[in-house]
């Protein structure tokens, strides 16, 4: 019986990674070097900080621990900027109608992301009040696949482990749910989610009935 669904944010509901990748190539940009698509693709499901090692690799720059800080802000004011622009046409294809279908199913909904920037998102896409709880960066300390986000999700929503589905797209996500004791669902490739219980494409092809068949 599914009591509660647990979704990520970034790549299932909302692309945000057009904007990560904008904000870090204006950083490198500002200190002198590109940063290309192609350099992008490292830092796909990595945090931040370590991402900054990256950039900072690829420019072939050294910086300090104080200095790399200040970078991480300025990367994060830049990519502000951007998402406080952003429109709720930019929601995922599906995504606000299967929110919706749990909602009336009585279904437990909840978001599960390590984006510190998650409220700003949701409440610029008006999906806020679509979620009856939301773990962000702010209230974990581990990253995936640390299950910590995902555990967090069940225990506010009175939900046990194995009664909870969680949407993902990235490798780390589908490890921290099935750390967690959960059911899984891959949004993405089946090359790199193989370990999830079902894989599909988007939120556009989850059904009610799909969901109680995992």
């Amino acid at each position: 019986m599914i009591k509660a669904c647990l979704f990520d944010l970034d790549g299932v509901i909302v692309d945000t990674a057009k904007y990560h990748f904008i904000a870090w190539k204006q950083l490198a940009n500002d200190m002198g070097f590109d940063f290309t698509e192609q350099d992008n693709e490292r830092l796909k499901g990595v945090s931040r900080m370590a991402s900054l090692d990256i950039l900072l690799e690829i420019g072939g720059i050294a910086k300090s621990v104080q200095e790399k800080e200040e970078l991480a802000r300025r990367k994060n004011n830049h990519y502000v900027t951007f998402i406080t622009q952003m429109k709720p046409d930019e929601i995922l294809p599906g995504a606000r109608e299967f929110l919706m279908t749990c909602k009336d199913a009585g279904i437990a909904t909840a978001l599960g992301s390590a984006s510190k920037n998650a409220m700003t998102i949701l409440n610029r896409l008006q999906l806020t009040e679509l979620f009856d709880t939301i773990i962000d960066g702010t209230h974990t300390s581990k990253a995936k696949p640390d299950p910590e986000v995902f555990l967090k999700g069940a225990e506010a929503l009175a939900a046990h482990p194995a009664d909870c589905v969680v949407f993902e797209d990235a490798e780390a996500g589908v490890e921290a749910a099935l750390a967690a004791g959960m059911h899984c669902v891959g949004i993405g490739s089946a090359a790199v989610l193989n370990k999830a219980h079902l894989i599909i494409g988007g939120l556009h092809q989850m059904t009610l009935d799909k969901l109680k068949n995992l």
